[in-house]
């Protein structure tokens, strides 16, 4: 772990000063509440490499325009389809939370897009977009096209699931 301080008191210099001293105390290894922080956040935060957990953290902590941004240069920097897939996935969510609707379906079209191009028609890891996107299209009121991609998902969590699986009852429920 790295070096890690605890803030004991904040301080303002003099009145009307800019300038304010901070004291800190230095933590070790052993500490019990920074462990549990940690591992807290290892539970919560998830992602394939630091920068897809920095992202997941940004936006857990409501950071959502520094959230977008490292979205947008972890896409550049993308070398497989499956990353690709996977920010566009991540930015379609960034941008449904902001109630930005008509950029949630494109993202998460470009998502569904590049899942599709690499693989079966029927995989069961197509679901979450088609569904999501049809969340989206049933909070902008276009109910027929919800519906259209409701059943795309739940046709494959058909063919994908056993039929008391949870993620099939979610479906009949939409």
């Amino acid at each position: 772990m790295h070096t890690v301080f605890r803030v004991l008191e904040i301080k303002q210099m003099a009145e009307n000063s800019r300038l304010w001293e901070v004291q800190l105390t230095i933590t070790d290894d052993n500490d019990p509440q920074l462990s549990a922080l940690t591992n807290r956040i290892k539970e919560e935060v998830q992602g394939s490499t630091g920068w897809h957990r920095m992202g997941q953290l940004m936006f857990k902590v409501g950071h959502f325009d520094q959230t977008e941004e490292l979205y947008q240069e972890l896409l550049k920097n993308a070398s497989t389809d499956s990353d690709r897939a996977h920010i566009y996935h991540q930015l379609g969510y960034l941008k449904d939370q902001q109630g930005k609707y008509q950029k949630t379906v494109k993202f998460y079209e470009k998502s569904l897009e590049i899942k599709r191009k690499t693989l079966p028609e029927d995989d069961a890891s197509l679901t979450p977009t088609y569904s999501n996107i049809g969340v989206v299209y049933y909070n902008m009121g276009e109910y027929s096209k919800a519906l259209e991609f409701y059943e795309k998902s739940l046709k494959i969590r058909e063919i994908s699931m056993p039929p008391n699986h949870h993620d099939l009852a979610t479906s009949y429920n939409k």
